[in-house]
């Protein structure tokens, strides 16, 4: 899909996750966070200009399409849509990469493919697209749907989305265009291709009526770490988001998934691997656990006991709070997010948590690493990680904003790039270049055999 990475210093990718308040899950409760801010564009549009300025390959968006249960403690989990968003952000930043999460399961390949090659071209290359194939099961029930479709069959629809998204996409030249007036010629029809695709779960005639975008394709992402999930990464994404709590454990993530990447023509260098970090900043350590220690002490139980009940598929309630975890199902009935429930589990197992102490554990950031330090001891987490096969970079979660965000980007960035190990300035325009990958081939055009990665 890529062809040969660019030979500069390897230097971490960071992205920003931008979760409305802060991804710790009281973080609302804080009283330095907007909660009733989360619609309104001009605080997403200060976030963005903070990343920016401080020079984050891109702003990250999840979604989810439903709403959970506990509306009463919700945690500011409602808020905009991330086309929309992303487009008005398009207008208003330069660099900064916008990554959408939009799910396959319960979307239609064309609507997309179009969707994702206007924020491109908005933006003028620098859309992501963070695939999904949905882990929540209330989702289904908001699209004629009484129960969720099986975990391997959601991925097998996935595999055949992207099959459909990437045809349409290239379904224009980049040359189709050509504005003859005076033959009255717009475009060679010749370059513009139906794709006539006819597959088990879709049936699209194309092309897509948006000519092909700067990047071609936007950068492919994928947050699934189950072995569907590394296996579809392995094939299609270009970088990937997944949540290790140890550095061991990222180590294996890392090498298990790259190993895969052979089998698809690819090399490793063509899919970043990117861990999440919420990361409590202080000028002392003692300041940034007083931090962290503000921020679980206005957890509400009842939330993290919904939360954490949906995570395992066991009702927790009638279960004392300082106990342990009941017995669990195996890993292979679960429906919804694999991987994540498999390291809840490891996590409560290896440190012998209680319930509630792992509510407290998973509050800053639903599994991801979580951290409070200072900028040195934070930059000394992350340098390990990244230098120690774990990690080829950060997806930044932090736990409360906007303040979360200002004291990464002015304490600890400024540390990264000290130690050579962040960007001090942006050296390309679009998002592929940000993450030093080329721009895709359009399967539409013959290529020379020698032009190919590999050959």
């Amino acid at each position: 899909m890529t062809m040969t990475m660019s030979k500069h210093k390897r230097q971490m990718n960071l992205n920003v996750f931008i979760m409305n308040v802060g991804h710790h899950e009281a973080a609302w409760r804080h009283p330095d966070t907007e909660p009733r801010h989360i619609t309104d564009l001009s605080y997403f549009t200060k976030l963005a200009r903070i990343a920016e300025e401080a020079k984050f390959d891109s702003l990250f968006l999840a979604d989810v399409l439903a709403v959970g249960k506990n509306v009463k403690h919700g945690a500011a989990l409602a808020g905009l849509e991330p086309f929309t968003l992303l487009s008005a952000l398009a207008a208003v930043t330069e660099h900064i990469g916008l990554i959408g999460t939009v799910s396959t399961t319960y979307n239609e390949p064309f609507h997309v493919a179009r969707k994702f090659a206007s924020l491109d071209h908005i933006s003028k290359g620098r859309a992501g697209w963070n695939i999904v194939t949905s882990g929540s099961e209330i989702e289904a029930n908001n699209f004629n749907q009484d129960t969720h479709l099986e975990h391997s069959k959601r991925y097998d629809r996935a595999a055949e989305f992207l099959e459909v998204t990437t045809s349409l996409w290239d379904s224009w030249e980049d040359d189709a265009i050509v504005v003859d007036r005076g033959s009255g010629t717009f475009s060679d029809s010749a370059k513009v291709h139906e794709i006539n695709h006819a597959g088990e779960s879709f049936k699209v005639r194309g092309p897509l009526n948006v000519p092909r975008s700067p990047q071609g394709y936007p950068v492919l992402v994928q947050a699934g770490s189950s072995e569907d999930g590394k296996e579809f990464a392995a094939r299609y994404a270009e970088a990937i988001f997944t949540a290790q709590q140890t550095l061991g454990e990222a180590q294996r993530f890392y090498t298990d998934v790259k190993g895969r990447l052979g089998k698809y023509g690819r090399h490793p260098d063509e899919l970043a691997i990117l861990p999440g970090i919420s990361a409590v900043v202080g000028k002392t350590e003692a300041e940034a656990k007083e931090r962290e220690q503000e921020l679980n002490e206005l957890i509400i139980p009842e939330y993290g006991l919904n939360q954490l009940s949906n995570m395992l598929k066991v009702d927790l309630f009638t279960y004392p709070l300082d106990g342990p975890l009941p017995e669990l199902p195996n890993v292979e009935d679960i429906n919804g997010n694999k991987s994540r429930f498999q390291l809840v589990a490891d996590l409560a197992q290896r440190d012998n948590l209680t319930i509630r102490q792992l509510i407290q554990r998973l509050a800053g950031g639903r599994g991801h690493r979580t951290f409070a330090g200072t900028a040195v001891q934070i930059a000394d987490e992350l340098e390990e990680w990244f230098t120690q096969g774990g990690s080829d970079g950060f997806n930044v979660m932090p736990p409360y904003l906007p303040a979360g965000l200002e004291e990464f980007a002015e304490q600890v960035i400024p540390e990264l790039q000290r130690r050579g190990l962040f960007r001090t300035q942006y050296t390309g325009r679009t998002l592929r270049e940000h993450y030093g990958l080329n721009r895709p081939i359009n399967k539409f055009v013959d290529v020379p055999l020698s032009h190919v990665s590999g050959v």
